[in-house]
């Protein structure tokens, strides 16, 4: 039993839930006997891993966008979910360049529609709502962001991430934080996720994985930029693990929480480059990669999160070590790529067996 069972026969609904991270929850939360809905305003990437585990047919979805605050009103008048993770974003920085007025009505005005729509319908409701680690103001500190450091950023995708913290805080103290509200919230920002399923661009897993899977090379543009790589699974659980905290009591009601990996997972880009590509029978790095000094657009050096509050009040951490990381994200695309197993049945197995692994290390979400 997993996340004390609550998950069970709840009815959970999820933005976002065509996208790389909505799809593994959805497929987790199925696994965890839940009844999920999803609200997305399209399927964002081709292929996709919403439709490659065949998500259409397992739960129910809405193709809404969340900018529309009617539509999503009603949402969730008819379904009154349980639970609500709200991960629907614009999620690429290279696009936030691009089409900034895009990456900030998505992620602020987005934000707010779910906010306000929990508002108007204040059922009983767990909200979990995800932001990330760049809606903190990065100054590449060398010791990791705790939740109450200041908000921020030097470029549009952080700013929208840092203005839809703000527009959390105001809503949960204006309306959330009083006894009329049904609503308990909480806050979820967490860095790099890779993992099978990810098809989002300027991504470079997913460069890596569709190049050496037609047996070319990878260009590589920040070799030495170093990220606490993070398996798709740390911060859903974390995720998890805070929307179980929260229906269980009220302490945690509109509190924030970093998920992030162990401090040692901090690792280059090459030399993740180098240890994914020997699940591909790539033996010299120098047929797996080149590298360029092209950087179109501002990208951080330096960025990592302290997740001690999480430990502490939610007694939890993050489970896999490097080498499974690097190992569940390989073995996923392999068998997408090169054995054309059925992909959501690998998905299920790895979320099996990462809670056999979160189990014989004893963590208080597997009690």
């Amino acid at each position: 039993m997993v996340f004390n069972d609550i998950y069970r026969d709840k009815k959970v609904l999820v933005t976002g839930h065509t996208g790389f991270k909505g799809s593994w929850l959805s497929s987790w939360l199925l696994q965890l006997g839940a009844h999920v809905v999803g609200v997305s305003k399209d399927i964002p990437t081709k292929p996709s891993m919403f439709e490659e585990v065949e998500m259409e047919a397992k739960i129910k979805h809405y193709f809404e966008d969340i900018r529309e605050l009617d539509s999503l009103t009603n949402i969730l008048l008819k379904e009154t979910p349980d639970f609500v993770f709200h991960l629907a974003a614009q999620p690429i920085v290279s696009t936030s360049y691009s089409d900034p007025i895009e990456t900030i009505s998505s992620n602020v005005m987005g934000t707010a529609n779910v906010l306000e729509a929990l508002k108007v319908s204040n059922h009983p409701c767990v909200a979990v709502v995800i932001t990330s680690d760049k809606a903190y103001d990065n100054v590449e500190q060398v010791w990791g962001y705790k939740e109450n450091d200041k908000m921020g950023g030097k470029d549009i995708y952080s700013g929208s991430k840092g203005a839809a913290e703000l527009i959390i805080k105001s809503y949960f103290y204006s309306f959330f934080n009083n006894s009329d509200c049904n609503v308990k919230l909480g806050i979820g920002r967490a860095g790099n996720v890779i993992g099978g399923g990810d098809w989002a661009k300027d991504r470079i897993v997913v460069d890596c994985m569709e190049a050496w899977s037609r047996g070319d090379k990878v260009e590589i543009r920040s070799p030495s930029a170093t990220r606490p790589w993070q398996h798709v699974l740390e911060p859903l659980s974390g995720y998890l693990n805070l929307g179980q905290a929260l229906f269980l009591a009220d302490d945690l009601n509109g509190e924030a929480f970093n998920f992030g990996p162990r401090a040692e997972q901090n690792h280059t880009v090459k030399q993740l480059l180098e240890d994914l590509s020997q699940y591909w029978d790539i033996k010299n790095p120098d047929a797996a990669f080149k590298i360029t000094d092209n950087i179109p657009f501002h990208e951080a050096g330096l960025l990592k999160l302290n997740c001690d509050k999480a430990l502490f009040s939610l007694k939890w951490q993050a489970t896999l070590d490097y080498s499974d990381t690097i190992r569940f994200t390989s073995e996923w695309y392999y068998d997408f790529y090169k054995n054309e197993n059925d992909i959501y049945l690998k998905t299920i197995a790895q979320i099996n067996e990462y809670q056999s692994i979160a189990k014989r290390k004893g963590l208080i979400w597997t009690e």
